[in-house]
């Protein structure tokens, strides 16, 4: 991935994850446009960034990931990255489901319908453009799902086989497609202080980005990078492991 001259689009790019990679991307002469749900979170993003260009718009959405498309090719025709960043992620007890369908379809329709729906809708115009990424944000837990977040879970392990499925589709064209998979990372996913234990931001976002104009393909981060090579067994026991502990920390 170069450097610089590039039009990126993140999703869910107000925070967390999202607004730690735009400020990179600023950072080295690229256009960047931020898009999410809140817009009071997109006006603080660019009050601390002026230059970004911000889209309210819900990616849970169809019609909203149509519009989303519409608007930024007509304003941004060198758009040339997509970063699929946007996430939810709920603690679910299966048993004692109390949510109502649409907050469940919610999360999937967040985590992956997103992704591959504005997949889809940019391909064309990728396709044409001298260079063109695709990164995906999934996470360490596509590998070894945590058992008390299913749903979330379960939309990483298919965010993370679309991936590979789409980098093997798109190996003779110009578009190289790069997955993240996070571990936990102190941002506010799931609910403010959930992931305070987990790693620094910057501290990751710095490692991650590196990585990415460095053109690997699959980027993980301390123990997400070891789950990568685990065998089938092995991701079992971890996935058992982290259930015993997260019961006996939530007693």
């Amino acid at each position: 991935m170069q450097s610089s001259g590039n039009t990126v689009l993140i999703t869910g790019g107000a925070s967390g994850i999202g607004l730690a990679l735009a400020k990179r991307f600023l950072a080295l002469d690229n256009e960047v446009i931020i898009c999410g749900r809140r817009e009071e979170k997109l006006r603080q993003a660019k009050e601390e960034f002026p230059s970004l260009h911000t889209r309210v718009a819900d990616i849970a959405n169809a019609n909203d990931r149509e519009a989303l498309v519409k608007w930024t090719l007509n304003h941004f025709g060198r758009l040339n990255i997509l970063v699929n960043n946007a996430g939810i992620q709920n603690r679910i007890a299966i048993q004692k489901a109390n949510f109502t369908w649409s907050e469940y379809q919610q999360e999937i329709a967040v985590n992956l319908e997103g992704p591959i729906h504005l997949t889809l809708l940019l391909m064309e115009h990728l396709q044409v453009m001298a260079q063109a990424s695709i990164i995906n944000i999934s996470s360490g837990l596509a590998i070894v799902p945590a058992t008390w977040a299913p749903i979330y879970s379960a939309t990483k392990a298919a965010l993370h086989s679309f991936s590979t499925s789409l980098r093997l589709q798109l190996e003779d064209t110009k578009i190289e497609v790069m997955e993240v998979l996070p571990p936990a990372v102190n941002t506010d996913l799931g609910g403010t202080g959930l992931h305070t234990f987990g790693a620094p931001l910057s501290e990751f976002a710095d490692a991650v980005f590196a990585r990415l104009l460095a053109g690997e393909q699959e980027i993980g981060y301390g123990g997400t990078e070891e789950r990568l090579h685990l065998t089938k067994k092995e991701q079992d026991t971890a996935a058992k492991q982290m259930w015993e502990n997260f019961k006996h920390h939530n007693r």
